[in-house]
């Protein structure tokens, strides 16, 4: 089943299909810590894990705008369902740009149908920022017919769960030019997943270390030429902070209906709550927050659309959104008092889930340093122009 392409349409089936099988799944998803596998492939049915790539290989071809905005519509209804589209479409992005005809002919109708889940891995234990200081090793057969993949990844989205991991490698020595790209099959031999990390929050969405212990894999399996793996593993962070940024903006979205019918509805001193000016007052930020962040994040992917590089306003995006998600999920606590602090309510499980959303994809400490450079390499362009 494809997804409609008018946006309208496309907002208007997402909206429907959370409301009736994603919203109810959250709670007890999260409290028991299932990650709803069925829910995905559900998705995939309904054409939404390959919103962004072209119908010639099952893909709806959508405008990025369209894709984020279906992103942040699951996200408002649950941050695991938001996040698992925003992986996997990440997962699918270095064989959909980099990948031979052949490739994506044999591996992405399936990818996009959500009949193979996919991970993206590319930290390690001792490396998260410092992607480019990888010591997972691809060693080439000694007749060119494959690769030997030994190392370990570190938080990793899917992991146990995923039928494919995209697995970023050293083919050689030479730095971030000596990375290579990999599409490795989730039973291949010598492939283990060590068991979930116990999270602050997103239980459901699980984490965990992939070993490669000697995993072989024929050179069919490299994306891209030798050499040319750290390029593609940025671009596709590129595009994945968009989708952070979209999965912050809805789960923001979330905390402040809730706090909104929350300050309707509670009394204090004879009126409601959201009378008082200091409630009322961090409502409003809070709604600017976050119709700000959506902006941001659309105007980025406008500019991704039109062809120009956009890794400076992605990094924007994705910072503003995911700080906005904190301070609004943590003013939502803030306003229902005690209430917020406990489980009747979901916002102390909203607040828990925005901190993951300031770290992963490039912590904003990194987005900041990327937005930085920019800065510096354009005043220094323009001091060196005539």
């Amino acid at each position: 089943m494809a997804a409609p392409a008018d946006e309208k349409d496309l907002l208007d089936l997402v909206a429907t299909l959370a409301a009736a099988e994603v919203v109810p799944r959250a709670v007890e998803g999260e409290r028991t810590a299932t990650f709803p596998r069925d829910l995905i492939r559900l998705l995939g049915a309904a054409g939404l894990l390959g919103l962004p790539y072209p119908t010639e290989y099952g893909g709806a071809e959508v405008s990025t705008p369209a894709y984020l905005r279906v992103i942040e519509e699951l996200s408002r209804a649950w941050l695991t369902a938001g996040l698992a589209v925003s992986v996997h479409t990440l997962s699918c992005f270095p064989l959909a740009q980099a990948g031979t005809e052949e490739q994506k002919r044999r591996w992405l109708p399936d990818m996009v149908g959500g009949d193979l889940l996919g991970a993206y891995c590319l930290s390690e234990p001792h490396c998260g920022s410092d992607a480019a200081a990888l010591r997972t090793t691809a060693v080439r057969d000694a007749d060119g017919g494959g690769y030997t993949i030994t190392g370990t990844k570190a938080w990793i989205t899917h992991a146990g769960y995923a039928d494919y991991y995209v697995v970023m490698a050293r083919t050689s020595d030479d730095g971030a030019r000596g990375i290579s790209c990999f599409l490795v099959p989730a039973d291949a031999p010598g492939l283990s997943v060590a068991p979930p990390e116990r999270k602050m929050g997103m239980r459901a969405s699980p984490t965990a270390q992939v070993m490669l212990d000697g995993v072989h894999v024929g050179a069919d399996r490299r994306i891209g030429a030798e050499g040319e793996g750290f390029a593609i593993a940025m671009a596709a962070l590129d595009a994945g902070r968009l989708g952070i940024a979209a999965c912050a903006t809805g789960l923001a979205e979330a905390a402040l209906a809730v706090a909104v019918d929350y300050a309707a509805e509670r009394e204090a001193f004879g009126q409601a709550i959201g009378e008082f000016q200091g409630v009322s007052f961090l409502l409003a930020d809070a709604a600017t927050g976050i119709a700000a962040a959506r902006a941001l994040y659309l105007q980025a992917a406008e500019v991704k659309d039109a062809g120009t590089a956009y890794s400076t306003i992605a990094a924007m995006a994705k910072l503003f959104a995911t700080d906005t998600c904190m301070q609004v999920t943590t003013d939502a606590v803030q306003v229902l008092g005690g209430a917020g602090y406990v489980e009747d309510y979901p916002v102390e499980r909203y607040m828990r889930e925005a901190k993951v959303l300031q770290i992963v994809e490039g912590t904003n400490q990194v987005q900041r340093v990327v937005i930085g450079r920019a800065l510096r390499r354009a005043a220094s362009a323009a001091r060196s122009a005539p």
